[in-house]
């Protein structure tokens, strides 16, 4: 993990850099696909949100919750990716669910740039690499 500065823009900027966004969603799609068929099942997308671990810790504190609210959340989630509804996320699914969802963070992010703490593997983490290296060239 690390603190970054970022903004909307950089947002947008990744996910409008066309073959750095693409490169990123691939290669995370690839590493979600346990069995390598092609589509993310609902375990294969579970499993990734489980280890995030956001509803089980509070600023970083573990706290108690309802396993039946975070099966129905994480099951919503699926079906935000799922868009054709046949019970598995293809690739195209998967890259259109996450640049909606990446636009709509840089949305509500505005144009004032905020510190946040990225993991190393985010996709945000990603966009401030790629704005950093647009600086340094």
């Amino acid at each position: 993990m690390s603190v970054e500065l970022l903004d909307g823009a950089t947002i947008v900027n990744f996910v409008e850099e066309e073959e750095a966004f693409n490169g990123s969603v691939q290669d995370r799609f690839a590493r979600l696909d346990a069995d390598c068929d092609g589509f993310l099942s609902y375990t294969e997308m579970m499993k990734e949100l489980q280890s995030l671990r956001i509803f089980e810790t509070h600023f970083g504190i573990d706290t108690k919750t309802d396993p039946d609210e975070v099966a129905n959340v994480y099951h919503s989630i699926f079906v935000q990716f799922d868009h054709d509804s046949n019970g598995a996320v293809d690739l195209e699914e998967f890259k259109s669910e996450t640049k909606r969802m990446m636009l709509a963070m840089a949305d509500g992010l505005g144009f004032l740039p905020v510190q946040m703490v990225l993991e190393e593997d985010s996709f945000l983490k990603k966009a401030v690499q790629q704005e950093l290296a647009k600086l340094a060239a």
